[in-house]
């Protein structure tokens, strides 16, 4: 059940008084987005970064459950009560490139956010959870916490997310992970390679297949991998390889076509080697995002009054897409999730300079503007 007229009303009619309190909190947001970035944890090892948000939710009065939800470095933080709004606060970095992704300016956002709406809370009715949800780069914690009924009671949730535009409902689509294993007989490399067989072949040449069905599939389909375990010496014939991809689709239903395709690439690389294959999956499937229009609304008058007139994702070309599980979220509660622009210059998202852009004065801007 989304907000009533009147509760999102009340929100509105509090602008003044939360816009205050997050300019009283904005030093302190940006110490912890710097601590961040100067000290990224990947997913499900956010373990100082989950205390550092959650401790800072205590001293604002929250109550908060740490671990939570069966996750250790996931969080719940509660105040008030009524209709729940859930704000969420990704923790994770990417790996070799930090907080290359902003999540240091989500999560000083989002707790911010939380602080902000406390305030009021009781004024409104309402209840108000800050939600620390750990791994979105790569497993999906937030279908961990959706299982887990985090979501079960809210009636909106939201997050934001730093980009290189204002978008206040962005392409978000599905997204399958995949661990991809060949299995096959290691040999003296020169002395006898034809008593070997070759799982590092194997690997390259589904890479190969893959290149050449990308001619095939739509110009919204997308799909990349990386090989991270190629074998242990030159002089040895591999009997091991291992690689991950991101298989990508605007929707579900397609996804379940593509990755079909994507199998019989991996298939026939194991054929042709005489490698035995295994597919596995590595963390959730994410789905596509359906932003919730009421909220899509109200978020960009309130942008556009704060001087950050938002783009529609329906004006962006169709292939500039991402992926998150906050898209799993749209599915079970009313969610939107708008790109806030940093104005990092040339550097786009998983570059080192965009993370480095995080703790500019722009990306300080865009916790305040995130928060209010």
């Amino acid at each position: 059940m989304i907000w009533s007229t009147a509760t999102i009303r009340g929100v509105m009619s509090h602008k003044d008084s939360t816009r205050a309190s997050v300019d009283g909190q904005l030093e302190r947001l940006v110490e912890i987005s710097r601590t961040m970035y100067e000290n990224p944890e990947v997913g499900y090892q956010e373990r100082e970064t989950s205390k550092i948000l959650a401790d800072y939710l205590v001293e604002h009065g929250f109550e908060v459950e740490r671990p939570a939800c069966g996750l250790e470095t996931a969080f719940v933080a509660t105040i008030g009560s009524g209709p729940e709004v859930v704000i969420c606060a990704e923790m994770d970095a990417l790996p070799g490139v930090g907080h290359a992704c902003g999540h240091n300016i989500i999560a000083a956002a989002a707790i911010g956010a939380g602080v902000a709406l406390a305030s009021v809370a009781e004024d409104l009715g309402v209840q108000v959870t800050v939600l620390g949800t750990p791994a979105e780069e790569a497993f999906g914690g937030k279908v961990d916490l959706i299982n887990a009924g985090a979501f079960d009671n809210a009636s909106v949730a939201m997050m934001v997310h730093p980009s290189i535009q204002d978008v206040v409902d962005p392409n978000i689509i599905a997204v399958a992970h995949w661990e991809v294993e060949y299995r096959g007989k290691t040999a003296h490399a020169s002395a006898y390679p034809d008593q070997g067989i070759n799982a590092l072949d194997a690997q390259v040449q589904a890479y190969v297949n893959i290149s050449t069905l990308r001619q095939a599939i739509l110009p919204t389909d997308k799909i990349h991998g990386i090989i991270v375990d190629g074998g242990d010496a030159p002089n040895i014939i591999p009997d091991f390889t291992r690689s991950l991809w991101y298989v990508r689709s605007q929707t579900l239903d397609r996804l379940e076509v593509l990755t079909e395709m994507v199998r019989s690439c991996f298939e026939a690389a194991a054929l042709a080697t005489g490698c035995s294959l295994e597919v596995k999956e590595h963390g959730h499937t994410y789905t596509e995002m359906r932003s919730n229009p009421i909220l899509v609304g109200l978020y960009g008058a309130n942008s556009a009054a704060l001087g950050r007139p938002m783009l529609r994702g329906a004006d962006l070309p169709p292939s500039v897409t991402g992926s998150t599980d906050m898209g799993n979220v749209s599915l079970v509660v009313p969610t939107i999730h708008p790109m806030l622009d940093i104005d990092s210059g040339d550097a786009v998202n998983h570059q080192a300079e965009f993370a480095a852009a995080t703790i500019q004065p722009a990306g300080e801007q865009a916790i305040f503007d995130g928060a209010v």
